[in-house]
């Protein structure tokens, strides 16, 4: 089964009906280690493919890196708001850079960090803390970038950075 597949299962698997908690995921350390060393795999492996083109449409990418003093003063709602703003965006842009390559091994690795970004936004969306659901109108900050490896590199530090102080975060509430 592909990756990004055991990711929405293992999450899904662990959410309650009636107050959806990431519980596996949050309280297992292991699986979000997992995760960041995929997308380090990811990145490697995209970083050996032969000749890749430039992006003729430029992918539109978020800024990920923060700093831990503002996001330590957060909500975890904000956070996971702001994550979700970042995977729409990094989502949008494996999709847009898929169609632009025809080289085998981008195209692969391009469908792979599809698949494990976009399993990422559809859990974050499966829980949250205050009414309403989450509503597509964000804003992040954001940058174009036409270097395919740019993509890799952005998702790879938004795993290592953004959720995974997050998943830490939800840790001290959920794993009692």
């Amino acid at each position: 089964s592909p990756p990004g597949l055991l990711l929405l299962t293992s999450f899904l698997l662990h959410v309650k009906e009636d107050h959806a908690s990431p519980t596996r995921l949050v309280c297992d350390n292991r699986l979000i280690q997992k995760y960041i060393m995929e997308a380090k795999d990811m990145e490697k492996r995209v970083g050996q493919c032969q000749a890749l083109p430039a992006l003729s449409c430029p992918a539109v990418l978020p800024l990920v890196d923060f700093t831990f003093q503002q996001w330590k003063s957060k909500s975890n709602e904000t956070k996971r708001r702001e994550i979700l703003c970042d995977l729409a965006l990094l989502v949008g842009a494996a999709a847009g850079a898929q169609g632009q390559v025809s080289d085998e091994c981008g195209a692969r690795q391009l469908s792979q960090l599809y698949r494990h970004a976009n399993s990422f936004f559809l859990l974050l969306q499966t829980f949250s803390w205050e009414a309403g659901h989450w509503e597509p109108s964000c804003s992040p900050h954001s940058m174009e970038q036409t270097h395919i490896t740019s993509i890799f590199l952005t998702y790879r530090k938004l795993v290592q950075g953004k959720l995974r102080f997050f998943f830490h975060d939800l840790a001290k509430v959920l794993c009692k």
